[in-house]
């Protein structure tokens, strides 16, 4: 059974984490996470140009919070972002507990310190993975709407899942290439929500400033989510530690080598 725990009751929470939450009497759920840690973790690990930090950061904060929505701890999700841009895509897996990894196709991109993550991008296909144990995992994909990520994942709930969500995501870098911000939420409103709760919900989040702005003044995913669903009678469920995960090893990497054949691996190498 999931803490229940009022909003500002958390303290001395350091590192990265998210919380899960309701409000509304159940006509609302949401998410909230502060990740700089993990993304740094990943720039370092795939030496990322600011761009490309930006946008795996983005899809990463975005796969930890939609993975802790999977029911069993072998669940997976993958969320993968495919594009015509210089980046040319990401792949991000994540699980229930908080860990996640992923990859940008190009990670070595440069691009002018105005360009945007959608610039990026370009125009493609995002596809969201749900692999649940069946024989065949779901899949749901839509187009890339905008390529900044937290409005194409928007444009993904409410097409393929049928919910209304607000999904913001934001990475905030120092000059010398490392981050200095990053985190996310995802509200989402639950089938019976009223006319007047959805209408001062978008007042609410459309008066918002950037994520990476609210983390960059000191605020907490606690302090986020109270300020967005306070008036709803916010509930804190439960909060769990996030991690930039990767459990891949030289022994994996020998036996999938070995399982392709020396044939095909010399004709790898020539190609």
């Amino acid at each position: 059974m999931m803490e229940k725990i009022k909003a500002g009751e958390i303290t001395g929470q350091t590192g990265d984490y998210m919380l899960r939450a309701t409000a509304a009497n159940g006509q609302i759920r949401a998410f909230a996470a502060t990740s700089r840690d993990l993304v740094e973790k990943a720039r370092q690990a795939h030496n990322t140009s600011p761009v490309a930090t930006a946008a795996l950061g983005r899809l990463m904060t975005a796969g930890v919070m939609m993975g802790s929505m999977m029911k069993a701890d072998s669940d997976l999700l993958t969320i993968r972002v495919e594009g015509d841009g210089p980046i040319g895509g990401l792949t991000v897996t994540a699980d229930k507990n908080g860990n996640v990894k992923g990859y940008a196709f190009h990670p070595e991109v440069m691009l002018p310190p105005n360009a945007n993550v959608g610039g990026a991008l370009g125009v493609g296909v995002l596809s969201v993975i749900q692999d649940i144990g069946l024989k065949e995992p779901y899949v749901g994909q839509t187009i890339l709407v905008t390529g900044e990520i937290a409005e194409d994942l928007t444009y993904y709930y409410a097409t393929s899942e049928q919910t209304p969500s607000s999904v913001a995501l934001g990475v905030l870098m120092n000059k010398e290439n490392t981050v200095r911000q990053a985190g996310g939420f995802i509200i989402q409103l639950l089938p019976g929500a009223e006319e007047a709760t959805i209408a001062a919900l978008e007042k609410t989040i459309g008066e918002l400033e950037p994520v990476t702005t609210m983390l960059n003044k000191g605020m907490t995913p606690e302090d986020i989510l109270e300020l967005i669903l306070g008036q709803f009678g916010l509930e804190i469920l439960d909060k769990m530690p996030i991690q930039f995960t990767c459990n891949c090893t030289k022994s994996r990497v020998e036996k999938a080598l070995i399982s392709i054949g020396g044939r095909e691996l010399q004709e790898m190498i020539d190609e």
